[in-house]
């Protein structure tokens, strides 16, 4: 029987519609817009003036502390403006703007690294270059990768996971990645392990990728330390407590992480990066995204450019179709409407779905008829239709004192309300809200 978390979850249709399509690579654009926040925590500090000549791959804005991270310059070219942008958050933030000259041209075509298996640095050498070389969570959530790794004296760790889950609807810039670039993937796996001196790895996939499982469990074959578990189709099996739950039974405090119970969670796109650094010197650029949408010429996956408008990339797939209702940044589920094109695409920008007005349209919001769904369906066990009210009504304290915090914004609730009830966003401002009173008390 295949392994899930228990506790909720749902499966909207999949709609993989670019999971055969291998990963093309976008021309570089000839300006790049790059935030100096593109992670959880403080933004980085510009290191670059306007009209300064800087190269593909140099750092142009330092970590601002400790939770924050390196940017690197995507291409090489002059800075023309240091400038507040709007972002895929909707909100303006600090940018770094580049025109990108001829010396780009080499780089429209993909370098082909050499496979390099040894790992020849120290535990520590390997901490410090994943720091150095602005490595983030590439599922989503853009935490540090070296602030995640840097485990306390004494904290027991057994098993490092590696998710290959996607169970985000439309989105397939995993799956291709692990088709694509498997063995890299498996140095990665081991390049951490050696690092945080894990003798164990499991690398879960959902069962829709059947591709990806055999693939990997052909590489594994005769290895010990690192597994392959298959795992059944269930969203939101990507959230790290769930999937920690699934592959070991394991269950992660509910403020706590997965370092709690003796896991470190990451996910495969940011084990392909650690390999580029590591073995390679190549500070994190570039990303896969998935360009896709039901009415889209044709939807594909991409190596991009960070800082690449996402205008070039809807240009690429044939433009917007008539009656585009919307534009998301990441998957139907979790993603976030834009506002328009003319966003940059960041580290965190795993997929962008064009919607059509048949598809985007909400129902009529209707009065909660007690149905319980939402709590059936939330893999966290809270009480959403409790939680939507308590933030309406302006409660607060009372929505923190309900775990509204302990929210993963899966948005399951909300797919399955059948009066239509904007439960999670409601739940995303009461969150906000919470998150500043917790904030101003300490």
């Amino acid at each position: 029987m295949l392994k899930t978390f228990p506790k909720g979850g749902v499966h909207p249709p999949e709609n993989k519609l670019t999971s055969a399509k291998s990963i093309k690579r976008m021309a570089v654009p000839k300006v790049v817009y790059v935030p100096i926040s593109q992670h959880i925590g403080i933004p980085a500090e510009i290191i670059v003036n306007v009209k300064d000549a800087v190269e593909i791959g140099q750092v142009i804005a330092k970590s601002g502390g400790f939770v924050s991270s390196n940017i690197h310059s995507p291409v090489a070219g002059t800075v023309t403006k240091l400038d507040l942008i709007i972002d895929t958050s909707g909100y303006k933030k600090q940018c770094i703007v580049i025109r990108t000259d001829v010396k780009n041209e080499a780089n429209f075509q993909e370098i082909e690294y050499p496979l390099v298996k040894d790992i020849i640095l120290e535990p520590k050498a390997i901490l410090q270059k994943i720091n150095d070389y602005g490595i983030v969570g590439l599922g989503g959530a853009t935490f540090p990768a070296h602030v995640k790794l840097n485990v306390k004296e004494g904290t027991v760790l057994d098993h490092l996971i590696i998710n290959g889950v996607e169970c985000e609807p439309y989105l397939t810039a995993d799956h291709r990645l692990m088709l694509e670039k498997a063995e890299e993937i498996m140095v990665g796996v081991e390049i951490l392990m050696h690092a945080l001196n894990i003798n164990k790895a499991i690398i879960g996939i959902e069962n829709n990728k059947k591709d990806a499982i055999d693939i990997f469990k052909k590489l594994t074959q005769n290895n010990q330390k690192i597994k392959v578990a298959a795992l059944q189709v269930k969203y939101p099996q990507g959230g790290e407590k769930q999937l920690v739950r699934a592959l070991l039974n394991r269950e992660v405090p509910k403020n706590g992480l997965p370092l709690d119970v003796g896991v470190i969670v990451h996910n495969v796109g940011t084990i392909f990066a650690i390999y580029q650094a590591i073995q390679h010197n190549v500070p994190l650029t570039e990303r896969v995204v998935t360009v896709t949408g039901k009415k889209l010429e044709n939807p594909a996956n991409y190596w991009v450019k960070i800082g690449t408008p996402i205008t070039d990339l809807v240009n690429e797939v044939g433009g917007l179709p008539e009656g585009t209702r919307k534009i998301v940044n990441g998957g139907p589920m979790m993603g976030k409407a834009i506002k328009n094109t003319d966003v940059p695409v960041t580290k965190g920008t795993s997929g962008i779905l064009v919607i059509a007005d048949d598809e985007a349209s909400r129902g009529e919001p209707k009065n909660c008829i007690r149905c319980s769904e939402c709590v059936f369906v939330c893999p966290m066990g809270l009480e959403p239709h409790l939680l939507m009210n308590l933030s309406e009504k302006g409660l607060y304290e009372r929505a923190s004192a309900e775990d509204i915090m302990t929210c993963i914004e899966c948005g399951s609730c909300s797919y399955v309300c059948p009066s239509h009830r904007p439960l999670l966003d409601y739940i995303r401002f009461g969150k906000q809200i919470v998150k500043k009173l917790n904030t101003a008390k300490n």
